[in-house]
């Protein structure tokens, strides 16, 4: 007898999560935001962001044009933060082993929803030197656009990762163009994995390097307090 797949998260938890993302992002904090329309209206999608806040995925989820399931470290998902992270929809991972998160994220995007996830896998400095290769996986194995976004301003140089920026605080979420990967014939799954995943750090990281000059923000170099 065939075990059924992982199921997809309700689709309920992100519509009505986007409001209390959207009140973050432009009531509590000022975040302009550049490039939405890059985001495909329909389909599978993947929005890949830098990372370098605690405030990071509720920022994305509130400036995102399409309703999100965002893959979230397992240890924020405890007390009434947890309760609220599963009610909203969003996707537990275990960092030891990130099978389950993957094969949920997967179902995500084969009912032709969007999935944010964070490529560097902790905070840091945003500057996407290292990527994890979840994101080049779902991409390789679903078809789904992927979307670069660089996210700035939610920490600055001093600040730890875990600390919240005050009120008011410019933020900029900056929306590359998507594209895909595929596998070419004769590539071995593990080379077409690790140079799906090279397209993507690198796609991210010129755009974080763009978007800061843009934006007049500099590129987040203090990595310092714990992950």
């Amino acid at each position: 007898m065939t075990r059924p797949g992982p199921t997809a998260p309700g689709t309920a938890g992100p519509r009505w999560s986007r409001h209390a993302g959207r009140f973050l992002a432009q009531v509590i904090w000022s975040t302009r935001v550049i490039g939405a329309e890059q985001v495909p209206a329909s389909g599978p999608v993947i929005i890949a962001g830098n990372h370098t806040s605690v405030i990071d995925g509720p920022l994305l989820m509130g400036v995102a044009p399409r309703r999100l399931h965002i893959l979230i470290k397992e240890e924020m998902f405890r007390g009434a933060l947890g309760v609220f992270l599963r009610t909203a929809g969003q996707i537990p991972v275990d960092r030891d082993s990130g099978r389950q998160a993957l094969a949920t994220a997967r179902a995500v995007l084969q009912r032709g929803g969007a999935l944010g996830i964070f490529p560097e896998g902790s905070r840091g400095d945003g500057d996407v030197a290292d990527a994890h290769g979840g994101a080049a996986w779902l991409a390789l194995n679903t078809g789904a656009v992927v979307v670069p976004a660089a996210i700035l301003g939610t920490r600055r140089p001093g600040e730890s990762v875990g600390h919240l920026p005050g009120f008011r605080r410019r933020c900029v979420v900056e929306f590359g163009p998507g594209f895909t990967v595929q596998r070419s014939p004769g590539v071995t799954g593990k080379a077409a994995l690790a140079a799906a995943n090279e397209t993507l750090r690198a796609t991210l990281a010129e755009l974080v390097v763009a978007a800061s000059a843009r934006a007049g923000i500099p590129p987040m170099r203090d990595a310092s307090g714990p992950r």
